[in-house]
């Protein structure tokens, strides 16, 4: 996938997820339709049925996090890992995932957590240069890499273990 993409409406797609074989409410934005590769990652996140393993460096793009968050609600395991820093800019996401109950570690220490990659099911790993913000989506040159090939996946399922275990609050010292 590539990005910038255009601005689109992706009401119908996020309310399908929430309400799957409910006729979705026509949405009066004046956004446009289509497949685009915004929609299409939100698509390949909403394939998940088990589990989302996120690490992800800024995460400030609504229509991504109302499909993290409904995928939480639907009873999918998610677990996201971010930058500390990252965390607490004005628009970020990561507070109201949070508070919706969602699992969310952060470094504590120097450097960046600059990771920006996501696991669907243990089996499909999505990654690339893409932050998850309304300016890298709609402004910058990015892209995003899908893979399902077991061998690929395998060391990001390694290193998100790690660093899910590395951040665990227990570990911390003040």
């Amino acid at each position: 996938l590539f990005f910038p993409c255009r601005p689109c409406c992706l009401e119908a797609l996020l309310a399908e997820a929430a309400a799957p074989g409910e006729p979705a409410r026509p949405c009066p934005c004046p956004l446009p339709r289509g497949d685009t590769s915004l929609s299409r990652l939100v698509r390949l996140l909403l394939s998940a049925r088990r589990s989302l393993d996120l690490c992800i460096f800024s995460f400030s793009c609504p229509q991504l996090a109302r499909a993290v968050h409904l995928l939480h609600r639907r009873g999918v395991r998610v677990r996201l890992v971010t930058d500390a820093q990252c965390m607490g800019l004005q628009g970020s996401q990561i507070g109201r995932l949070r508070q919706a109950g969602i699992q969310v570690r952060h470094d504590q220490h120097s450097g960046f957590m600059h990771h920006k990659f996501a696991i669907v099911d243990q089996r499909m790993l999505i990654t690339g240069s893409l932050n998850w913000t309304i300016q890298a989506i709609q402004s910058n040159r990015e892209n995003v890499l899908v893979v399902d090939d077991a061998e690929c996946v395998k060391p990001f399922l390694d290193e998100f273990e790690k660093i899910w275990e590395e951040y665990n609050p227990a570990h911390y010292s003040f």
